[in-house]
């Protein structure tokens, strides 16, 4: 009889094993930290904005080869070895956090674009009231 399929760890299992103390992943949460200040920062200053959203896009999308590069080699910053090769550890401290702060970004970006898009159409009203009383 063959071995049962193992299935991939959940949420609450990768959180609970893991040794938060350990410097690289302190040293991850303060990354992350400062990214969700910059995103917070960069609300005034649209090109910041878009060049730390593609950071990030560009990060989440590297994370697979991250984590093949961090399995090959975690003995040298790590006590255990996190990086399983479904990608759940890198994709829960890594990933998620950083998807995060884009659905921030694209939150505002909608919101800022739906508030242009009501002042414009209430200036196209006032134009167009003015412009019956003239004739």
């Amino acid at each position: 009889m063959e071995a049962p399929l193992s299935s991939p760890p959940g949420l609450s299992a990768v959180l609970t094993r893991t040794d938060w103390s350990e410097p690289w992943l302190v040293g991850l949460a303060v990354f992350h930290v400062l990214c969700f200040l910059l995103t917070c920062a960069s609300f005034q200053h649209y090109r910041v904005q878009i060049g730390h959203f593609l950071c990030m896009v560009g990060l989440v999308y590297c994370a697979e080869y991250i984590n093949e590069l961090a399995a090959m080699n975690w003995r040298l910053f790590s006590k255990y070895q996190y990086f399983d090769s479904g990608g759940m550890f890198i994709s829960l401290v890594f990933s998620a956090p950083l998807l995060m702060n884009t659905v921030i970004i694209v939150i505002t970006w909608v919101y800022k674009t739906l508030n242009v898009m009501t002042e414009l159409k209430t200036l196209q009203q006032r134009m167009k009231a003015e412009k019956e009383k003239k004739k």
